[in-house]
């Protein structure tokens, strides 16, 4: 193995890939529950409300790996799909995704997808200024993508206003939490295979 591919963390910090399938249900299941509880975080704006979700969606694709991080959200936005009270101020069911916020719902696992294919690559908490990056990745897209939507709905400098310039502060902020979190969870992890 060459140096370059040996920095690389080939799995996902939780080494989820390598856990039974029961131990892989039990981390999707938990994963829609943060993602739920999370929901409920939020401070009230037009026409979309700002919540943690996109804090928990990129340290999910972080932590559990791209493609578990994925089925993780795909899982929570079914529970939504199906009406569970799982979305902002614990909405749920099929209108969700046809209204405002519907772009940044279907951004969401391709986020978590994104960042844990980041993560997989060296982009985690053993590298903090990577671990940034890739959560600010992820949020831009988030806010790209939710933005797009939008301007289905009204003027592309409508949609950017309402829907992308409030939430920038958010998301550079949110994504240092992400990078903390994760460099402190990998200290962790150092810690606990040292011992």
């Amino acid at each position: 193995m060459n140096s370059t591919a040996s920095s690389l963390s080939p799995a996902s910090p939780l080494l989820l890939e390598q856990r039974s399938l029961p131990w892989q249900i039990m981390a999707v299941i938990t994963g829609s529950l943060l993602l739920a509880l999370s929901s409920y975080i939020e401070v009230p704006m037009i026409p979309v409300p700002m919540t943690m979700q996109t804090y928990v969606v990129v340290l999910i694709g972080a932590l559990y790996g791209w493609r578990l991080g994925a089925i993780t959200v795909l899982t929570w936005l079914g529970q939504a799909a199906v009406g569970l009270p799982v979305l902002s101020g614990g909405s749920g069911g099929a209108l969700a995704f046809i209204g405002p916020t519907a772009g940044y719902l279907f951004s969401f696992p391709i986020v978590a997808a994104l960042v844990g294919w980041l993560a997989q690559r060296g982009w985690n908490g053993q590298h903090i200024a990577l671990a940034f990056s890739a959560a600010l990745v992820g949020h831009g897209l988030c806010l790209m993508l939710g933005a797009a939507w939008l301007t289905t709905l009204m003027s592309t400098k409508a949609a950017m206003a309402a829907g992308v310039t409030p939430f920038i502060l958010g998301a550079i902020l949110k994504s240092a939490l992400a990078a903390a979190t994760l460099k402190l969870l990998s200290r962790r992890r150092i810690t606990t295979l040292a011992r």
